[in-house]
């Protein structure tokens, strides 16, 4: 598996140096789903991905919609085991990190910086 390292632009905190990275159907279609945690990886990034479900996941998550160019479009915080997201057309990736991970100063509408570790 690749992984990437996740930087919030404005401030340069770093979200996650091992951010898992699913862009084939399989590693995208199974995502986090059976697993009891994230092992050794921050969080993952799903690509292409403009909605999620949690079902059969065993953990909240965090997750972050991103557009093109890193922005955030969206931010839904610990999200639970069996729930499923609306869909947001401007998202092309998604970032899945464990529920409470991500810091409350990131908003919506401020970027994301991704790079290949």
């Amino acid at each position: 598996m690749k992984y990437l390292s996740v930087t919030h632009k404005e401030t340069g905190k770093i979200i996650g140096k091992r951010i898992g990275f699913a862009n084939s159907l399989l590693s995208r279609i199974f995502g986090l789903m059976f697993k009891a945690d994230l092992g050794e990886m921050d969080g993952l990034m799903i690509q292409p991905c403009n909605s999620i479900h949690t079902f059969f996941m065993r953990f909240s998550i965090d997750v972050v919609f991103l557009s093109a160019n890193g922005e955030i479009i969206k931010i839904l915080r610990s999200m639970k085991p069996w729930r499923m997201s609306w869909m947001y057309f401007r998202a092309v990736k998604t970032l899945e990190l464990r529920g409470g991970a991500l810091p409350f100063d990131i908003q919506e509408g401020s970027h994301l910086e991704v790079s290949y570790v």
